[in-house]
């Protein structure tokens, strides 16, 4: 006979159907994995046969053979153990095919029948929902499999129970979704002295979802900046805390199967290939942009990035996905996230100061900031410069207002836009500002005869592309919802202009 166990593959964040095929068969002793295993497929055979000799049961002394259908898709990781597992004791007929055929299942075993966290649960629980099956796993991953909805879950911890379970001799309770502890020592506002334009841009960064570069020199709070966005962006919709969850789940990055609320925030370092930031490896794994996804992706020291690295950006930046493509392999994943920059105005980054200014200044500015390409750093709706921090901004008592209080009027504004986008039946695809585009753009910002005129200025003086002119519009339209107006005035566009002046780039 040929035992059928349901089990699934990672296509990115996808889950496709594996049908794992057991069969037992009359030769010589041998156990082989066939349909294409990468080599932690291929070893699950000694997994597999050291489990089963932990709680007693010993291969037979035939021809085993393991096929994972579809033979033409890839199959790599761990989770293949449990299903595998189960497969030889159907086909050993220990257990009964009707015990299993209704789940899909997935899970690494250890050798002393323990079964082990694997990642991709929550995506597997969603197509197992789909399928309208039930699903088993570990019992560590049991609170992340449980997000996915009404469907059966059997969460084990060892091969034997899960064996108890399915002949009905004990019962697993159904697992429990788990959310992940609040983390509440975000940084504050409050901690940074002075740089009240900076703030401001912040402010206007979160409300609208926009893209901000930051220029100054060393020591100026670029980073305690960057570093205090999370704390005054918006909570998560359930909608985004499920895709970054699953984005999460694939790359392994859930503790103990709990998902957050919180967004994500991703600081890579400036040696990050364009495989790390982008993704990719053997097994096409989710990028830095992806791990960002409805978050935050803070690059310091911007023109230290690998410029080819820096530019592989700039697609996900507009269409919100990313596609890592490989000769065997498309993968899609998400990449829809609020990029943060800072850099300094030159190499020795002391380009306003001719105190500690190099010999080669000011042409060491435009060197150095030519490591980044324009259509890159026209990708940034806002850019500002922060300033050198005087001694006596330092003395000063902390500000009054903190990320609390800033947190809620971007809240406010991202309501504002929550409701417009409904009211225009586009919030399915566009939920802040940062993402409409084309006609609707038109729509939202519509401009009075003093705003246009200013604007038709602006693009004939500052050499505005395309896109830097729909980028205005929009930090244009953000701060109209700020201030809680339905109109773009001559003022809103004047501060947009403001921010993309660049004084040190050419």
């Amino acid at each position: 006979m040929v035992a059928h166990i349901g089990t699934v593959a990672f296509v990115g964040i996808e889950a496709r159907l594996v049908d794992v095929q057991v069969q037992v068969a009359s030769g010589l002793p041998s156990f082989t994995i066939v349909g294409l295993p990468d080599k932690a497929v291929a070893e699950s055979r000694e997994r597999v046969r050291a489990a089963l000799g932990a709680i007693g049961l010993a291969l037979p002394p035939k021809r085993i053979t393991v096929n994972l259908a579809p033979a033409d898709l890839p199959k790599a990781g761990s989770h293949y153990d449990l299903a595998i597992a189960l497969g030889v004791l159907v086909a050993m007929q220990a257990v009964t095919s009707d015990m299993v055929e209704a789940y899909i299942v997935l899970g690494e075993l250890g050798l002393d029948g323990r079964i082990q966290s694997v990642p991709g649960v929550l995506p597997a629980a969603l197509k197992a929902l789909e399928l309208d099956c039930g699903l088993i796993c570990a019992a560590s991953c049991g609170g992340e499999a449980a997000w996915a909805g009404e469907l059966e879950i059997i969460a084990a911890d060892g091969l034997l129970g899960l064996i108890s379970h399915l002949k009905g001799q004990q019962k697993y309770p159904p697992p429990v979704a788990a959310l992940a502890d609040r983390v509440d020592n975000l940084h504050d506002l409050k901690d940074i002295k002075g740089q009240e334009t900076a703030k401001r841009a912040l402010e206007i960064t979160a409300a609208g979802g926009h893209n901000l570069c930051m220029i100054g020199p060393p020591g100026s709070g670029k980073s305690m900046l960057a570093a205090r966005l999370p704390g005054i962006l918006p909570p998560m919709t359930p909608q985004e805390v499920l895709e970054v969850s699953m984005v999460a789940s694939v790359a392994g990055l859930l503790t103990e199967g709990k998902i957050t609320r919180q967004r994500p925030y991703r600081t890579p370092h400036h040696s990050a290939s364009m495989a790390a930031l982008t993704g990719g490896g053997m097994r096409a794994q989710p990028g830095e942009i992806s791990l960002a996804h409805r978050g935050v992706l803070f690059l310091d020291e911007l023109p230290e990035f690998h410029r080819p690295a820096l530019d592989s950006l700039r697609q996900p930046i507009e269409t919100g996905e990313v596609v890592v493509a490989r000769a065997n392999l498309h993968v899609t994943y998400p990449a829809r996230f609020q990029l943060v920059a800072a850099m300094n105005p030159c190499r020795c980054g002391y380009l306003e100061d001719p105190a500690q200014a190099c010999s080669r200044a000011p042409k060491c500015a435009v060197d150095y900031q030519s490591k980044v390409s324009g259509p890159m750093m026209d990708r940034f709706d806002i850019h500002i410069e922060v300033p050198a921090v005087s001694a006596h901004d330092l003395t000063l008592p902390a500000a009054a207002e903190g990320s609390a209080d800033v947190a809620r009027r971007v809240q406010a504004a991202r309501q504002r836009q929550t409701r417009r986008y409904q009211a225009m039946g586009i919030s399915d695809r566009v939920r802040s500002n940062a993402e409409v585009d084309g006609e609707a753009l038109e729509q939202v910002a519509v401009l009075d005869k003093a705003g246009s005129d200013i604007l038709a200025q602006a693009i004939d003086v500052m050499k505005l592309t395309a896109r830097g002119y729909h980028r205005i519009l929009r930090v244009a339209r953000t701060l109209a919802d700020l201030e809680g107006t339905d109109n773009v005035a001559k003022r809103h566009i004047a501060e947009a202009l403001s921010y993309r002046q660049k004084k040190h780039l050419r």
